[in-house]
């Protein structure tokens, strides 16, 4: 028979996580895409919004569930149906999957979930075991080939306060910087916030977006949400994301 897990989905109808239970560390008070609330139960009945499907610990559904327009307990609209309703517009393309930004956040949402998977090999196989920030980057980089076909690792940035540095990843076609980071002994919250400041600084006439993934297994970060906010904006056709993965425990 196997089981649902849950959905968390932010007013807008942005998917925050199709393991609600299972992976509590993707959860988010708020959306990062759109920054509106997120629920995980019907307004109406209170009932959980369905997720992904599992059977014997596995999910069968696939890479992404679909987040529902209508409650499969009382048949509802969800608040995001009704807004495009209202809008008058049909279902979204699915998850906004061809805005490369939402990509690049799909990637990142599944990062963790990844990186465990790939320690349980068969016959305990070795395996990519992410231990420091070029771990990161190797499996980032393979992902990213699920949707992006010109990805240029380790570009140069023009000279910043009289010097330049590589840039993790540039893809040109989008215009997009993919910078990352990961937490340990002596780089946490104070220190990720320092180091982003500068990159945005550095990146800001490289690009039309820079997307800051920070890499936190170890929960070193104490409030995710709110260096995440203090450090996302939109200004002067310039674009900051940043993205901390997980959040927390």
């Amino acid at each position: 028979m196997g089981y649902y897990d849950t959905q968390q989905v932010c007013l807008n109808g942005h998917q925050i996580t199709a393991n609600y239970h299972r992976s509590p560390e993707f959860r988010n008070d708020f959306c990062n895409i759109c920054g509106e609330k997120t629920i995980f139960t019907c307004p109406k009945c209170n009932s959980e919004i369905r997720g992904d499907h599992h059977e014997d610990g596995v999910c069968i559904i696939g890479f992404r569930t679909m987040v529902p327009d209508y409650c499969h307990k009382c048949g509802t609209p969800y608040p995001w149906t009704e807004k495009r309703k209202i809008k008058g517009l049909g279902r979204l393309p699915e998850s906004d999957s061809r805005n490369p930004l939402n990509s690049i956040i799909q990637i990142c949402m599944r990062f963790h979930l990844v990186a465990k998977q790939l320690r349980s090999r068969h016959d305990g196989r070795t395996t990519l075991d992410i231990v420091d920030e070029y771990d990161v980057q190797d499996l980032l980089h393979s992902l990213l080939k699920l949707f992006f076909d010109d990805i240029r690792p380790e570009e140069w940035t023009p000279s910043y306060a009289g010097s330049s540095s590589r840039m993790d990843f540039l893809l040109k076609k989008e215009s997009i910087v993919i910078e990352v980071k990961k937490t340990r002994v002596k780089l946490g919250n104070k220190e990720i916030g320092d180091q982003l400041i500068v990159d945005i600084e550095r990146y800001r006439t490289s690009c039309k977006t820079l997307f800051c993934f920070v890499y936190d297994p170890d929960g070193r970060i104490s409030n995710p949400q709110g260096l995440e906010r203090d450090l996302c904006r939109n200004e002067n056709h310039f674009a900051v994301k940043v993205f901390i993965i997980p959040k927390g425990y």
